[in-house]
């Protein structure tokens, strides 16, 4: 089958920040989180056309990092999204939503060359680089369309899964502006407290982008395992019309998996995942990739038989030997996620 994908989750500008050269192949692209997978070259050759690009920042992170900002600092964390952005910028990512808003009308729409990105729509992923929700239209103007409140800690918005706390003051502004300007929410790394908040918030389309199942992952009662989505979660983003992209990192994929040594997820993991989406969905149309690929961890911390883009085929024959038919798998690889951002 001859498949082109959507991946929902990658960290390409945090990549390139670290020191990636992203035009060049994997093998020898250099920078962070090696041996890497992630690299133009790479998608372009396994057709992953689509993503959600991520402006990644991190509050008290490594100093050395151009991705962190300290605590509290609003200057700081902008200047660092806003290198992100502009990485996007120079690659020309985000044009397609940026001709859906009109701007580029006469734009053609193809595949990426084997040294540009693929064609990104922007998330970001912790809203501190938001200075104020009423400059949510600006970010949109760049090709953002969804928006994660927090990361591991809280931000000056939203709790973090690393934390117990619930919206801010300035996060329930936040919710209401994305609302007016069209941002989609974005729960992958939401504390239990915030997501039940922003539920209460808004009626409005929620994805995660980037989460799989806390059933499978040792479980936990509320405020709890809250980097994985619990049933009740996912429910609640598949009655919002939502989807959730599975994320392909072992450690998220296998309870027992814990360090490198304790070995990588299998393919059975995997599909353990995207079944259980499925069964609470009652359907596989809620249901698509995020990977993560090289998100902050290596190719080696992959699921065995899949050391990059490249492989993605391998979980798409998975699918097929699980009764999935080809219009399901395509679903899954691109479909699911296109019919969401409205992509022909």
């Amino acid at each position: 089958m001859n498949l082109r994908w959507f991946d929902a989750h990658l960290d390409l500008a945090y990549m390139a920040e670290a020191g990636r050269d992203m035009q060049a192949e994997p093998g020898v692209c250099g920078g962070a989180d090696l041996p890497a997978s992630v690299t133009f070259p790479a998608l372009a050759d396994a057709r992953v056309t689509h993503c959600l690009g991520t402006i990644f920042t991190e509050a008290d992170g490594d100093k050395s990092q151009p991705h962190t900002y300290p605590a509290h600092d609003p200057e700081a964390a902008n200047a660092a999204g806003v290198r992100q952005l502009k990485r996007y910028r120079q690659w020309g990512a985000g044009h397609f939503y940026r001709r859906q808003l009109g701007a580029d009308p006469d734009a053609i729409i193809r595949p990426p060359a084997r040294d540009e990105a693929p064609d990104a729509l922007i998330l970001i992923e912790g809203a501190d680089p938001i200075l104020d929700p009423a400059d949510l239209p600006e970010w949109r103007a760049e090709g953002v369309v969804a928006v994660g409140m927090a990361w591991w800690k809280p931000s000056r918005y939203a709790g973090g899964n690393g934390s117990s706390t619930g919206l801010t003051d300035a996060g329930r502004a936040l919710v209401k502006a994305m609302d007016a300007t069209g941002l989609v929410h974005d729960a992958s790394h939401l504390s239990d407290r915030s997501f039940a908040d922003l539920l209460e918030l808004t009626d409005r389309p929620v994805i995660a982008s980037h989460s799989n199942c806390r059933a499978l992952m040792g479980g936990g009662s509320f405020g709890e395992n809250q980097r994985h989505l619990a049933d009740e979660q996912i429910r609640a983003v598949v009655a919002r019309g939502g989807l959730v992209g599975i994320n392909l990192y072992s450690k998220f994929l296998n309870p027992r998996i814990l360090t490198p040594e304790d070995g990588r997820a299998s393919f059975a993991d995997v599909l353990a995942h995207i079944r259980h989406v499925c069964d609470l969905a009652n359907d596989r149309a809620h249901v698509g990739l995020g990977s993560d690929m090289d998100g902050g961890f290596s190719a080696a911390r992959l699921p065995a038989g899949i050391d990059g883009p490249g492989d993605l085929f391998r979980l798409a024959e998975a699918l097929a030997a699980d009764g999935w038919s080809d219009a399901e798998v395509r679903g899954f690889a691109f479909d699911n996620w296109a019919r969401f951002w409205h992509i022909a």
